[in-house]
């Protein structure tokens, strides 16, 4: 295999523009591209940093990992007398770490995660009936160092869900696609890394829907997969694309192996959900966040259920499980609001969205993943004719119907959501502290002249550098 198709299979797990995705396509399949094709996937590749105009971007090209207990690892390691040796890539594995904290209380007779310092501890009777031969202020100053430690452990733990909720929100599973499955079809595998560029895109400031990831790039690539069609392709396009008419072509295995991770996951982000959620003090009935509310983890992790919800709806009518999906419906997630994007779409004349309405009204679908509620598809139906929406054409009672592809558009720079027409801007604007919701700084002089753009309702859609020309001489 090239190793072209092997970048394009690393592309996955980080956060390339799709223009240099596109560039890569073009450089694997090359010779066996129509000129239309061609000339379709020029229109990105054009952009790409290594032909574009700029040849830099001011956005990151990986998603911002967490950081692991580095600091904590290497200072275990000098306090305590048998402490084992972590490498990097062990000390970023969660559970390696936890054996590790655990190895270290083992040492000093602590249980792991029994922290409290008033009970928790031993008194000079138990240390020594335990044989520890240690002053009391040091067997306390490893016990403090060890109940932290604890504290950032779950911390990490937290971080490293939120980051895989992110992807998975982002890519489906993308992320857990192998390169044995990757590599049996060019094809799928070239619109698989395009499509997934397209679905890791940063979304925009905007009172209005975001753009779809299936352009018209993408959706070339699937055609010319479906031309030259493999069972292998079928498989690995499936865990980007689990629509019902993707699914339908993998084996009665296959499609019971997806449905099976799918309902894992969907698992595992309920519990997220419900952890942040007894958390917080959403309000359901706006979905508007306050101070105090961890957004951030609430959308990345609601991103990541509707994400997973998407495929298992799929899955779950290619294997003809109607009656399941009739008694437990799970329902979607909302995401929280910021107020400003609210009050910005309410001056634009927009009401609130029923979806929202629909959620609110609906039980938790933790709650209904894990029995404690019942919520059924008849029941979902009459709560989404209630608030005046058809039940099956916004994807609250089955899989979403036909898919439709946009034009290509490019990448913009952005900061904060808000479009910038320039990279240098771009990276000036982040340092300034632009659109951040605090006071910004002003711009240094050599970043030159530009027109901040508005809508009607004065809000901020994009920034413009202004072209100057060079007096003649």
């Amino acid at each position: 295999m090239s190793s072209t198709l092997r970048a394009l299979f690393e592309s996955l797990q980080r956060r390339m523009r799709p223009e240099d995705v596109a560039e890569l396509v073009l450089t694997e399949l090359g010779p066996e591209l129509t000129r239309s094709q061609t000339h379709l996937l020029m229109k990105a590749a054009s952009g790409s940093l290594k032909r574009g105009v700029h040849q830099l971007t001011s956005m990151a090209q990986d998603f911002e990992r967490p950081a692991p207990p580095m600091r904590k690892v290497r200072k275990a390691v000098e306090l305590f007398t048998h402490a084992p040796v972590l490498s990097d890539e062990d000390a970023a594995d969660v559970e390696k770490v936890s054996a590790f904290v655990a190895r270290l209380g083992a040492e000093i007779r602590k249980q792991f995660q029994k922290s409290d310092f008033a009970g928790d501890r031993l008194n000079k009777e138990a240390r020594l009936s335990a044989g520890l031969e240690i002053s009391r202020r040091r067997y306390n100053k490893l016990f403090r160092f060890l109940a932290r430690f604890e504290e950032k452990l779950e911390t990490y733990r937290l971080e490293q869900r939120k980051y895989e909720a992110t992807r998975i929100a982002k890519s489906s599973l993308a992320t857990r696609l192998s390169w044995e499955d990757f590599s049996k079809s060019r094809d799928a595998a070239c619109f698989i890394a395009y499509f997934t560029a397209r679905r890791n895109r940063r979304s925009v400031f905007t009172n209005t829907g975001q753009d779809r990831a299936l352009d018209e790039i993408a959706d070339m690539l699937l055609t010319r997969f479906k031309q030259n069609p493999c069972t292998e392709g079928w498989r690995a396009i499936a865990h980007v694309l689990p629509d019902v008419d993707v699914v339908r072509h993998l084996s009665d295995v296959d499609k019971m192996g997806l449905f099976v991770t799918w309902l894992a996951m969907l698992h595992d982000i309920a519990d997220l959900l419900r952890h942040t959620w007894e958390r917080s003090l959403f309000d359901r009935s706006t979905m508007v966040v306050q101070r105090g509310d961890d957004s951030s983890t609430w959308n990345a992790t609601a991103g990541a259920w509707n994400s997973a919800r998407q495929g298992w709806l799929g899955l779950a009518h290619a294997l003809g499980m109607h009656d399941a999906v009739d008694m437990m419906c799970l329902g979607k997630v909302m995401r929280l609001m910021a107020s400003d994007v609210v009050r910005w779409h309410a001056r634009s004349g927009g009401d609130l969205e029923p979806d929202t309405l629909i959620w609110s009204e609906l039980p938790p679908p933790w709650e209904v993943l894990t029995g404690r509620q019942r919520c059924t598809r008849s029941y979902v139906e009459r709560v989404c004719r209630k608030h005046g929406v058809d039940p099956e054409l916004k994807g609250w009672t089955s899989h979403p119907g036909q898919r439709r592809a946009v034009p290509f558009s490019p990448t913009p720079e952005l900061v904060h959501g808000v479009v910038v027409s320039h990279p240098q801007l771009a990276s000036a604007i982040k340092k300034a502290g632009w659109f951040s919701g605090k006071p910004g700084k002003g711009l240094d002089d050599d970043v030159g002249p530009f027109v901040v753009r508005r809508d009607e309702q004065g809000a901020v859609v994009g920034v413009t550098a202004v072209e100057v020309e060079e007096p003649r001489h």
